[in-house]
């Protein structure tokens, strides 16, 4: 198995060196560069072709969203969008949570994740998912429903996040949801843990358990967010 080629782009040296650590322990990940600014980054970006790039937020020449921007142009016009972008930062503000992936980005996560959670949002991200960090993940699901809501994107603020990969498109219409895990993934956006999903359809804990794990599994996610926010993308909740 080939290894996750990621590039670090951080500009405070400890934190830089934390990442490296802690991204290194895995045998499945290689770092193939760092940067300590956007220009560096940039160039790296163009020159390394990561499967990821971290991006820190706050780089001292330019900010990691304008940063991802420019990339992302770049990868428009050179037809190569194979690196995915993960945002890493200690801002969990909605206006840098939304413009970040407004800007492009892939995945968010905040500075003080677990080594062992950043290590799957690597590899999550690097697998074509969004890991969207537990902390924000009620900002971008309140704009994924507004999105659905209105159907615009009229606003400075909105954010249009793209729909879901062909390949997995094709492997929800392969195995659809049944009609009960369709009622339990609405619960599950509106933000209902598994005891209030319970309760509202009358099933024991157990069994709404299992009808989360066949979602997962379905939908190729890893947890109840990642589920909501494919399952609005997808057109599968309103």
């Amino acid at each position: 198995m080939s290894k996750v080629k990621v590039l670090v782009i951080e500009d405070h040296n400890l934190t830089r060196m934390g990442l490296r650590a802690a991204l290194q322990a895995d045998a499945e990940i290689e770092i193939v560069g760092e940067a300590a600014n956007a220009k560096q980054g940039l160039h790296l970006l163009k020159t390394l072709k990561p499967d990821v790039a971290t991006i820190d937020v706050g780089l001292p020449d330019m900010d990691g969203v304008e940063l991802t921007r420019l990339f992302r142009q770049y990868q428009t016009e050179t037809n190569d969008d194979n690196t995915k972008i993960l945002m890493l930062t200690m801002q969990d503000s909605e206006d840098t949570v939304l413009a970040a992936f407004a800007a492009g980005a892939d995945s968010y996560c905040m500075k003080d994740i677990e080594s062992e959670n950043l290590i799957k949002a690597v590899k999550t991200t690097a697998n074509g998912t969004s890991w969207i960090d537990s902390v924000i993940a009620d900002v971008v699901l309140r704009q994924l429903r507004q999105d659905v809501g209105d159907g615009s994107s009229d606003s400075g603020k909105r954010v249009l996040i793209q729909g879901i990969d062909p390949d997995i498109e094709k492997t929800i219409e392969a195995y659809p949801l049944t009609q009960r895990e369709k009622e339990v993934l609405e619960l599950i956006v509106a933000g209902c843990d598994n005891a209030e999903i319970a309760s509202k359809l009358y099933l024991t804990v157990g069994t709404v358990k299992t009808h989360v794990r066949g979602i997962l599994s379905k939908l190729c996610v890893a947890d109840r967010t990642q589920a909501a926010v494919r399952a609005l993308r997808a057109g599968l909740v309103q």
